[in-house]
């Protein structure tokens, strides 16, 4: 492997840390979709239990896993677009930690304001 002048090329730096988030995005993300088709599946046996597990999700817990999802899911969408330039652009290597950064302001100009205006609904009931 590579040498950089403080250490291997990814060991502790923006790319295995954009590495570790990724994977750590996509397992939540699936497992939002597990629970997600299980709970709209429970439409088909019985609605009035449907809506019970409706009911249940309308609490501030569920409200802040509700923000950590669309940042699970706008994290993995940029990053999965900086993966996708390293792999296929002829310079994305070379350029793999400036589009790092650019997916962490990318992710904080779309998520800061939902996370506002999304807490303050959840936390105003």
């Amino acid at each position: 492997m590579a040498q950089a002048a403080n250490g291997t090329l990814y060991r502790g730096r923006e790319g295995m840390w954009s590495w570790v988030a990724h994977r750590i995005s996509g397992v939540l993300l699936f497992l939002f979709l597990f629970a997600h088709v299980l709970d709209t599946a429970l439409v088909r046996v019985s609605p009035q239990a449907y809506n019970e597990v409706m009911d249940a999700y309308k609490n501030p817990v569920v409200g802040l896993g509700e923000a950590g999802l669309v940042a699970a899911v706008i994290f993995h969408a940029l990053n999965g677009l900086r993966i996708i330039a390293v792999d296929f652009w002829a310079k994305g290597p070379r350029y793999q930690r400036q589009m790092f950064w650019a997916v962490a302001v990318g992710f904080v100009v779309l998520f800061v304001p939902f996370a506002i205006r999304h807490l303050s609904i959840v936390f105003s009931h």
